[in-house]
């Protein structure tokens, strides 16, 4: 039996993508007001690296960020390449989602600098940028490719930025982490054509 999911529109789809994503991007400007409002007390739910009782906010610091102008920045890019992940399909888009932030917030405990608070949106955005750049050619889908060299094309001069090591107060290990993960996401949760059936 089909899910529900599967019987919607294309229309439908959209709608559901765009709601999905105006409320992700709302709750994290949430939690930044709640953030300054508490004197900061937000933050401590960053990741402190190599320290057991952290991995507890392996989940949590994707959705903190230390400021407004933090949160700014993160917004339009999670906001677009949220709504194009999520068109593909709601539940597969929460299980890409799950993926890049565990595996990247596992990797910045294990490998970021020592004494340092990592937190932010970032790390998933690097990852629905690899997760889109390369999931077009991997389900053989004209139209993934499509949308995978656009977001190529609007940040991926950006994305190469913030991947350098040289930067100060920003966390590429976490940056190249959840690109990593976002490009493993497209071939753990890749759409195999059945037979007899050409995917557009």
């Amino acid at each position: 039996m089909a899910s529900r999911e599967a019987e919607w529109s294309r229309g439908d789809r959209a709608k559901a993508a765009a709601k999905l994503m105006v409320g992700w991007v709302a709750l994290l400007w949430l939690l930044e007001v709640v953030d300054v409002a508490s004197g900061h007390a937000l933050d401590g739910l960053g990741i402190t690296p190599r320290t057991p009782s952290e991995l507890v906010d392996v989940v949590p610091a994707a959705f903190i960020h230390f400021g407004f102008a933090h949160v700014a920045a993160n917004s339009v890019p999670l906001l677009v390449m949220g709504f194009l992940a999520a068109l593909g399909g709601l539940r597969r888009f929460a299980a890409v989602c799950a993926l890049i932030i565990v595996a990247d917030g596992l990797g910045v405990w294990l490998i970021a600098p020592a004494h340092t608070n990592t937190a932010g949106a970032s790390g998933l955005i690097f990852g629905l940028f690899g997760y889109l750049l390369v999931t077009g050619f991997v389900e053989r889908r004209p139209l993934g490719v499509l949308a995978g060299l656009l977001v190529g094309a609007i940040w991926g001069t950006s994305i190469l930025v913030g991947l350098a090591p040289t930067q100060t107060g920003v966390s590429w290990q976490g940056h190249l982490l959840g690109l990593v993960a976002g490009v493993a996401a497209a071939f753990v949760f890749r759409r195999r054509a059945g037979r007899g059936v050409v995917q557009l």
